[in-house]
């Protein structure tokens, strides 16, 4: 039973083997392409990113500019809190975690108060 519709294969040591420590031929590798190992050569001289600006900007010039642009981001962030979720979203950050936490088992109060009055309903 088996082997109905396949050859069978012979004894796996009918081949001759090898002798330890060597390995089987590699198969020829292709040579490279001369365009992908020269180096490629960028033109131009350095320049730096940003333009023509002024030289004597200072680091505190940068250090302005960089305020100022952070508290753009600050004020386009805090205007755009004007909708009903938002406003919800703004409440529940400021909750602390115990107050969290006491809303949640206020809302479970809640709910089984009112499993129980719909239960006693149907009872009836």
């Amino acid at each position: 039973m088996g082997n109905l519709c396949s050859k069978s294969d012979g004894d796996n040591f009918s081949q001759p083997g090898r002798a330890l420590g060597t390995a089987p031929e590699q198969p020829a590798r292709a040579a490279v392409p001369p365009s992908a190992v020269a180096a490629r050569k960028v033109g131009g001289p350095p320049r730096t990113l940003g333009g023509a600006a002024p030289a004597a900007d200072g680091p505190d010039d940068a250090r302005r500019r960089a305020a100022e642009a952070a508290e753009a981001r600050a004020n386009a962030a805090n205007s755009k809190n004007t909708g009903k979720l938002a406003t919800q979203l703004a409440a529940q950050k400021k909750q602390s975690r115990n107050e969290t936490l006491q809303e949640i088992s206020n809302s479970n109060v809640r709910q089984r108060d009112a499993d129980e009055a719909a239960e006693a309903r149907t009872h009836n």
